[in-house]
């Protein structure tokens, strides 16, 4: 696996060995990345359920100012801080050794904002997706403005129209994955 786009392109990425892991694959992440490309410079990007960071760390090689991965695995945890390592980028991305959920509050209580909150949960877990935009939703200030939040899924999971206060804008399939894009609602009188 390897970074496919900006200042670190073509640099390897370390895997932890086995199937614990399901890296987004590269035509994945070109799609996510083309999407996002106006979203990206200078932006603040969360990654959870990082696994091995490659998204993240692809944030920050195509100029994401700050990148935080989230990451509950020790093993990949360790697989991530050499990756961060490797590609020379400890100044803009650092990595929470947290589970999403419990991590989210912690960032929202912290004043953290973000431009895009990347998740990936595991597939063999598809009430994550849904659980971890509620949690979200009930920190809508973890979204900066015109932020929005991308939800890497099964294609078979049909993901509803409003999580809370994420309502969904569109939805792009890549065979067996579909990224999910949700923009937060407005609050009751525009505020």
């Amino acid at each position: 696996m390897r970074i496919i786009g900006g200042e670190a392109r073509g640099r390897k990425l370390k895997s932890p060995p086995g199937r614990t892991v399901r890296p987004t694959l590269s035509r994945v992440r070109e799609g996510l990345f083309d999407m996002l490309a106006p979203r990206l410079p200078g932006a603040r990007f969360l990654d959870l359920f990082a696994g091995t960071g490659a998204v993240g760390l692809e944030a920050a090689s195509r100029g994401a100012a700050a990148v935080v991965l989230v990451e509950v695995s020790d093993r990949q945890a360790r697989t991530i801080r050499e990756n961060i390592q490797a590609l020379a980028v400890e100044a803009r991305v650092r990595l929470i050794r947290a589970a999403a959920g419990s991590a989210l509050p912690h960032l929202a209580q912290a004043g953290e904002c973000f431009d895009v909150i990347f998740l990936d949960p595991p597939y063999d877990r598809p009430e994550a997706v849904v659980s971890t935009l509620e949690v979200i939703s009930q920190w809508p200030g973890l979204v900066c403005p015109q932020g929005v939040v991308v939800a890497q899924h099964d294609s078979r999971l049909a993901m509803p129209d409003q999580v809370g206060a994420c309502r969904l804008a569109r939805a792009r399939r890549f065979g067996d994955s579909t990224l999910s894009f949700y923009h937060l609602a407005e609050p009751p009188g525009g505020a």
